[in-house]
């Protein structure tokens, strides 16, 4: 019986620590990844893209968590900065606009900043003020729109973007558009599901996100979502020449919880 009750209070022991540890430490412990892509043997013209995805502030997620991944970003050196949706988890219980704008400014990126609609930038009232904010802090919000960008005299690379894809009106073909002769070009949606048709465009990036990994790392047990559920972290191979990156995020969102996905950015260096 001693022993049966000493399994029973190690068992409740363990999980106080695993709730403590998902809730209070993981969701803070920022972490980046490294990739080099494109022509890494051949080039040695290269662009460095930082991906940030799904910040989802919140209460427990605010803006001094924000100013530590612009801080973390600027380290970096990124010629280039893409977000890919969810800046508030719900702007109706919290939106600091302008310390958002203060902060989202400050990241500093020669090529550009770029970013698209994620499904939380319509909810809750974000809708009215994402364009704007993003507007303000520097930030092209690509609507099926794409630019191209010239690296060195020589490279070009096309960076397109589509709308959200539960709440908006994505178009991978009108975003494609205006596409040249580039040596790279990347694709941003915020949801990963529905990008297969990028092998029709050339294209040979899309980085997404959405998915927040699961946010909880059950093995063989994945957690998934709506527009997330076939593609739910790091590269995929889509066809013969595009890959697929799901960016894990940043933020929580329904359960302020992380357990063996930490909040992560992605720092490419893409060799044109």
């Amino acid at each position: 019986m001693k022993k049966i009750m000493l399994i029973f209070i190690s068992l409740l022991a363990m999980g106080a620590c695993l709730a403590v540890y998902g809730f209070f430490i993981e969701p803070k412990r920022l972490t980046t990844k490294h990739y080099e892509l494109g022509e890494t043997e051949t080039s040695l013209d290269t662009v460095r893209m930082v991906q940030l995805s799904d910040i989802h502030l919140q209460k427990s997620y605010g803006t001094e968590q924000l100013e530590k991944i612009v801080t973390a970003v600027n380290q970096e050196k990124p010629d280039i900065v893409v977000f890919t949706g969810d800046l508030f988890d719900n702007y109706a219980s919290y939106g600091p606009v302008d310390e958002t704008i203060d902060l989202l400014n400050k990241i500093d990126a020669p090529l550009g900043k770029y970013a698209v609609w994620g499904n939380h930038d319509y909810g809750g009232g974000a809708s009215t003020v994402y364009a704007d904010i993003m507007a303000s802090s520097g930030f092209q919000l690509l609507e099926n729109t794409g630019q191209t960008l010239a690296v060195t005299d020589q490279k070009k690379l096309y960076l397109a973007g589509i709308d959200d894809s539960l709440f908006g009106n994505p178009s991978i073909e009108g975003a494609m558009m205006t596409q040249k002769e580039a040596a790279y070009s990347v694709l941003l949606s915020h949801e990963p599901d529905v990008v297969e048709s990028a092998v029709d465009f050339n294209i040979s990036l899309v980085l997404s996100g959405h998915s927040h990994g699961g946010q909880v790392n059950i093995p063989f047990f994945p957690v998934t979502t709506a527009l997330a559920e076939k593609y739910i972290r790091g590269f995929y191979t889509l066809g013969s020449q595009t890959q697929l990156y799901v960016n894990t995020g940043l933020g929580t969102s329904m359960i302020p919880i992380r357990i063996g996905v930490p909040p992560q950015f992605t720092v490419f260096d893409l060799y044109l």
